[in-house]
C-alpha cells in the first residue's frame, strides 16, 4: 500500500508526522557504543607525539580507551571537545626498569633493527620471570647482546590529549562481545608515538 505525504502544512503546524520526521536528537555517549575521534598527543611540556588526523572509531565501554578518556567522554555527543591531561598512570604506567632484559644477539634475526617489537622473549632467552604477553622493543643492539624493553614508549610520560568527537553510533553486538570495534584494533591505549595510527 502507498502511503501519501504528509501535508507540509501540517508538518509546520507541528503535527505528530513534523514530530516523527525532525525530531532527531543527536546520540549521546553511553556504554556500550561506537565513538569516532580524532586526536592530538603532546608531552606535558608541549612536544608533539602523535596525531590522528583522520577520524576513527573506536568502542566506548570496553577495551579501545582509555578510563580518564572514557570518563571524559560520557554524556557527550558529536562535536564534544576537550583537552585532558594524563599522569603517567592514568596513561601507559609508570616505568619500570624490571622490564628491561638483555639476551644474546644470535637470537634475533640478522635485519635485526632498533625499534622493532617482539611478543614475548626469544626461544633461548636467558632472562627469567618476564612476562611472556609482553611487547619487548629492541632499543639498543651490540655485537654481543640486544637491550629489549617490555614498557610502553610512553610509559613514565604525562601526556596532554586534545581530542574532538566526530561521531556517535550504537554499537553492533558483535562489537559489545568482544569490547572493540575491530578484533586487531587497538587504541589510544595503545598508541605507538609518531605513527599518527593505530597498531
Amino acid at each position: 500500500m502507498v502511503r501519501e505525504l504528509a501535508d507540509p502544512r501540517r508538518i509546520v503546524a507541528g503535527s505528530s508526522d513534523a514530530k516523527t520526521l525532525c525530531d532527531h536528537a543527536p546520540m549521546e555517549i553511553t556504554a556500550p557504543c561506537g565513538v569516532t575521534l580524532t586526536w592530538t598527543l603532546h608531552d606535558a611540556q608541549g612536544h608533539p607525539i602523535d596525531e590522528l588526523r583522520q577520524p576513527l572509531e573506536f568502542f566506548y565501554g570496553g577495551d579501545d580507551l582509555l578510563g580518564k578518556v572514557e570518563e571524559a567522554l560520557a554524556g557527550q555527543q558529536e562535536g564534544f571537545e576537550a583537552t585532558l591531561h594524563l599522569e603517567p598512570e592514568q596513561a601507559f604506567g609508570e616505568y619500570d626498569a624490571g622490564k628491561v632484559c638483555f639476551e644474546d644477539r644470535t637470537l634475533f634475526p640478522p635485519d635485526l633493527r632498533e625499534g622493532m617489537q617482539f611478543e614475548g622473549l626469544p626461544d633461548g632467552a636467558r632472562t627469567q620471570g618476564m612476562d611472556s604477553d609482553t611487547v619487548y622493543t629492541v632499543t639498543e643492539i651490540y655485537p654481543s647482546h640486544v637491550v629489549l624493553d617490555g614498557n610502553h614508549p610512553l610509559a613514565g610520560i604525562a601526556l596532554q590529549l586534545q581530542l574532538k568527537v566526530h561521531d556517535v553510533r550504537e554499537a553492533s553486538p558483535a562489537e559489545i562481545e568482544r569490547r572493540s570495534v575491530g578484533a586487531d584494533l587497538l587504541s589510544v591505549a595503545d598508541i605507538a608515538p609518531g605513527t599518527g595510527t593505530l597498531h
